[in-house]
């Protein structure tokens, strides 16, 4: 099987000869700057070029931007760039843009559409999300709030995401069709949701039932990016139209095993905890046993249950690599 064929296979639950070898998520620059000291060509820096070097399936994310140039930027980390509806207003002119609006350029797109078809590259999209853009603009702490204090201004934010969302996904599906995507979300910590599901129910869900068909019709399989305990939010994606999450974070007390046997038909991908890749061949090894069983029901991609951390050095990332080559072969035996 080629890559394409292998990953659109595993994502639906069919046959493959082995499960996809990918890296979601792109490697800490702390991480790279390690393992250049470690034999990393120096000259390797996109994330593609270096997935090639360690011989993992080709795969590359195109993101929807949904600011533009000389949009204001937050003075703290995570304190927001608007208070309200007349700073909402006022910034405007930097949000939803029309020109430039996808992170690769055109001539990126259109090679890996051409790579995509001839069954070499998965390609993939990410999209703001309903939680995670309005906290973007109001900052986490006043973003909580306003689900209370401006419910019109979340429902104002949600609505022109959706327009534009929408609308990016049509000019970009001229250009190359996406085999899946994420929303950026990050609604979880590791003790569960931040909000809770009337929250969720009145203010995002009325958004993603927007926009879910419109990914249906071009064939993208949505899923959901959200670090933390996702276990309790599981269903209530499943209930807009949502079909898989990831990382399913170990550390936050994500069981994938019970996952799997609560939700046989949702899409996993993640759930290899990333802080025994310093330790060893023999932890690693138990690592991919834990997630075996999970990798037999189909429908689970194993991949860093969020990015690969500095303290593992490109050694061990290489004894992690050959052991996930042996258990997605494993997985289908």
């Amino acid at each position: 099987m080629n890559n394409v064929e292998r990953f659109r296979n595993a994502i639906r639950f069919q046959p493959v000869d082995r499960l996809p070898m990918i890296e979601w998520a792109v490697w800490w620059d702390l991480t790279i700057k390690r393992w250049y000291e470690e034999g990393l060509p120096k000259d390797l820096t996109r994330p593609g070029k270096i997935r090639d070097y360690f011989g993992q399936d080709s795969q590359e994310q195109l993101y929807i931007h949904a600011t533009a140039p000389g949009c204001p930027q937050p003075a703290t980390h995570g304190s927001g760039i608007i208070t309200d509806k007349a700073d909402y207003d006022a910034i405007k002119p930097y949000l939803y843009p029309r020109e430039n609006f996808i992170g690769p350029s055109v001539e990126d797109a259109k090679l890996w559409a051409k790579q995509q078809d001839e069954g070499h590259t998965v390609a993939w999209v990410s999209l703001q999300g309903y939680f995670w853009w309005p906290r973007v603009l109001l900052g986490i702490e006043r973003h909580l709030y306003s689900f209370y204090d401006q419910p019109d201004l979340m429902h104002e934010i949600n609505q022109d995401l959706t327009d534009f969302n929408i609308w990016a996904l049509d000019q970009l599906c001229q250009i190359i069709r996406p085999t899946f995507m994420t929303f950026f979300e990050d609604l979880s910590y590791n003790h569960g949701p931040m909000l809770s599901k009337k929250a969720f129910e009145t203010f995002l869900a009325p958004y993603y039932r927007q926009i879910i068909p419109v990914l249906e019709k071009y064939n993208i399989i949505p899923i959901v990016d959200s670090d933390g305990d996702v276990t309790q939010v599981v269903p209530w994606f499943k209930s807009v139209g949502i079909k898989g999450i990831l990382p399913l974070e170990r550390m936050a007390g994500v069981d994938v095993g019970q996952l799997r046997a609560d939700h046989p038909d949702f899409i996993l991908v993640g759930a290899y905890d990333k802080t025994v890749m310093k330790l060893g061949e023999a932890a690693m090894r138990k690592e991919f046993e834990r997630l075996l069983p999970t990798m037999k029901t189909g429908g689970f991609i194993p991949s860093v249950d969020h990015q690969t951390p500095p303290d593992v050095s490109i050694e061990n990332y290489r004894i992690y690599l050959n052991l996930l080559e042996e258990y997605c072969r494993k997985a289908v035996n």
